[in-house]
């Protein structure tokens, strides 16, 4: 594990601008950068980057958080690799620190897969270069299809041997554990227990993610099998969706030629790389994904669709238009002759007449689709009708109002529709697209919000309330929970009340020592596993907060004399009155006392984020990012009044509020369970039922003094002393 120290440098050279920058398009707006999300399809830019809180974040997909957290989430990688991706960017010497007894297991899994997969793969090369097995069946069948032995070396080309268990055996021989080999997917178990190669008799296309990792494995029969192509399944290191073929060979040219050309097959672009063609990638035949285009859009915004010259290929490469549209890239097609695909093209030409037949054959994905569709269509009415609607849906995904235009008014002529009847079925199509996102955020939202659960009265509280699903969070105490626990990211070591501490001295009560007391006197805890992990992560941050609190102060005592001393000499060289002298100087020790106390305030604020924001735990960085963002941009008028919504009075109504609906949410199951235990109760106990009525009165009661409390607006003094705490909530 990296040193601590160590990853604090990281956090803090780390630039949030710098970092997304590699990602996304960003555009200045007043304090905030802004562009369209790297992690969903989306048409109007949603993506803010905040540089003086080193912070990004969708406003849609709520998605973000700080630079670690981005990359995490952009490259799919870990805590760990992401500090390890950022100090190599920034030029920071790691410094290592020993690994706990689970953290050790889960990078060990995980690195293990990698080094199993890069053994593999240098395995299969060897048999094919090596093996008269693979040298008679693997190496025939690849010069039979125009492969180089350069191509060969550049994508490291491997043969399986056609027998049972030949991989399986020698990778166990050189130590590796068959979990892991069973992880990888290169091996499998049958019903008898026995274990197999999940690759045999086939050439082996090693997938490479942009890091250079393998992490999974493509193989071609070449002996009649049912099954033409089989791929790694899904597992720690690979997921489908998210990888393209030829993508870590490709990337330096993608950017260097601003454009990627997508093709089908391993072997497409196998030849196109033969013939010169190097910025050219494969989906491996499956559908695109929203995770492939992402990773494109990474490197250029230019995509050239070539696919089989077959009838079935050319409408093949009609499926992911829409998903491209709506990503905003600039798509492009090329048709190829009859019978023709990528791979056979680039062997009948020279590498120049392919370059010169890709660009002048090269047409706009929309002209491109309508010719391919109202070439079917002919003169049927009804088909040309399906033909524009097809039209109509894929100029809808388009974002850029200009550029719908532009298609609509070209598109018009083409089909031979009315430009107003177009823009109308555009704009419908367009409204509905829009619909859509919104309905499938809110049903997003909806899966995150939690069921109430029945009380059943024959458990106590305790083991009623704490009876959670991890996976669900079904407490009925939760977004009660949630709202605290977002006060207490938010404001947490912030400073409310003054107590007296040993021998007079005053000392000061923080947010989070303030509801820790508060729950304790109550005997009140918090029942979801993560508001437990994340509070008491806090507790335990303090004394290093309070520490380094003590430092802050120094600097900006430092600062404020400073200012001091430019002040006076400032008010010295005014013609002044003594009473205006007088006058001036407390304003200026008040500027400064102000000044202060907002620094701070800034301080305390800002350092749960810096700690938490890129915390190595899930739970905690994810619950920190969500509740120190903004859902919505702040209106002028609102950023007037801001000062004063982050107030200390403020603070103080709002913690007392949320620990009061708290108490209230827990008054509120008690009597219910009263009730019902009181509704089953054998009426001839007559104590038992006087007992139950008496306790259900002092909770009716207890509830309607709560909910006065919480229906007042409480604003507290900054000095309220701890003795005098309780009567403010009560």
């Amino acid at each position: 594990m990296i040193d601590p120290a160590t990853v604090q440098k990281i956090k803090d050279t780390a630039d949030i601008v710098d970092v997304v920058s590699d990602y996304v398009h960003l555009v200045r707006r007043g304090a905030n950068y802004m562009g369209l999300c790297p992690f969903h399809n989306e048409r109007t830019p949603s993506f803010s980057v905040n540089k003086s809180r080193n912070f990004c974040y969708c406003f849609s997909c709520h998605k973000g958080g700080s630079p670690i957290n981005f990359i995490m989430e952009k490259e799919g990688v870990s805590y760990h690799e992401a500090l390890l991706h950022l100090a190599k960017k920034y030029g920071i010497e790691v410094k290592e620190r020993e690994l706990t007894n689970e953290e050790i297991e889960q990078q060990t899994r995980r690195e293990g897969m990698l080094v199993a997969n890069e053994w593999a793969k240098n395995y299969f090369t060897s048999n094919l270069l090596q093996k008269e097995e693979g040298q008679n069946v693997g190496l025939s069948y690849l010069y039979g299809r125009h492969v180089t032995q350069e191509a060969i070396k550049a994508f490291a080309l491997g043969y399986a041997i056609d027998r049972f268990s030949d991989y399986t055996d020698e990778a166990i021989k050189k130590g590796f554990s068959l979990d892991i080999l069973k992880a990888t997917g290169l091996t499998g178990t049958s019903q008898n227990g026995r274990n197999y190669d999940r690759f045999r008799g086939r050439i082996i296309f090693p997938v490479i993610n942009t890091a250079g990792k393998v992490v999974a494995f493509g193989g071609r029969d070449l002996k009649g099998d049912s099954a033409k192509y089989i791929n790694s399944p899904e597992s720690e290191v690979y997921s489908k969706s998210r990888e393209l073929y030829g993508i870590f060979q490709a990337k330096g040219d993608i950017v260097k030629e601003n454009k990627v050309y997508l093709v089908e097959g391993y072997l497409d672009v196998i030849g196109m790389w033969q013939s010169g063609i190097r910025n050219v990638v494969a989906s491996s035949g499956t559908a695109l994904t929203d995770g492939q285009i992402s990773l494109i859009h990474r490197f250029t915004d230019n995509v050239t669709l070539i696919y089989d010259g077959d009838s079935a290929g050319i409408k093949a490469s009609l499926r992911g238009i829409d998903m491209l549209l709506a990503h905003n890239l600039n798509v492009k097609a090329v048709p190829l002759p009859e019978g023709d695909d990528p791979d056979s093209l680039a062997a009948k030409l020279t590498p120049q007449q392919l370059k010169d037949y890709l660009k002048e054959n090269e047409v706009d994905i929309i002209r491109f689709k309508i010719n391919v569709l109202l070439d079917d269509a002919r003169n049927d009415p009804q088909k040309r009708w399906l033909v524009v609607r097809s039209i109509v849906e894929s100029i809808a995904n388009i974002s850029d109002k200009i550029k719908r235009d532009i298609y609509i008014q070209e598109c018009s002529a083409l089909l031979d529709v009315k430009e107003s009847s177009l823009s109308s079925e555009v704009a419908k199509a367009r409204w509905k697209i829009v619909e859509q996102e919104k309905t499938k955020r809110r049903s997003e939202e909806l899966q995150k919000d939690f069921s109430k659960e029945n009380v059943n009265p024959g458990e106590t509280i305790s083991s009623q309330l704490r009876q959670i699903d991890e996976k669900t969070l079904s407490s009925p105490l939760y977004p009660l929970e949630r709202e605290l626990i977002d006060n207490c990211l938010k404001y947490g070591f912030v400073d409310i009340f003054e107590s007296e501490g040993s021998e007079s001295e005053t000392v000061q009560v923080s947010v989070i020592e303030y509801i820790a007391e508060e729950l304790e006197i109550d005997n009140i805890s918090f029942t979801v596993p993560d508001h437990i992990k994340i509070f008491n992560e806090l507790l335990q941050l303090l004394p290093q907060f309070r520490r380094d609190l003590k430092e802050n102060d120094n600097v900006i005592a430092g600062l404020i004399e400073q200012k001091r001393k430019e002040g006076y000499e400032t008010i010295g060289a005014l013609n002044l009155s003594v009473n205006e002298i007088k006058r001036e100087e407390n304003s200026l020790e008040d500027r400064l006392s102000s000044f202060a106390e907002n620094e701070r305030e800034r301080f305390a604020k800002n350092y749960i984020l810096d700690k938490f924001g890129s915390h190595e735990d899930d739970v905690i960085r994810n619950n920190t990012n969500r509740a120190l963002v903004e859902k919505h941009q702040l209106s002028s008028l609102f950023k007037k009044n801001k000062s004063q919504e982050n107030s200390k009075e403020k603070i103080v109504s709002l913690v007392i509020s949320s620990l009061n609906i708290l108490k209230n949410g827990i008054i509120d199951i008690q009597l219910k369970m009263l009730m019902e235990e009181l509704k089953n109760l054998d009426h001839s106990n007559e104590d038992k039922e006087r007992e139950l009525h008496s306790r259900i009165s002092e909770i009716i009661s207890m509830r309607s003094r709560m909910a006065k409390d919480i229906g007042d607006r409480i604003l507290c003094p900054t000095n309220l002393k701890t003795n005098n705490r309780n009567a403010a909530n009560k």
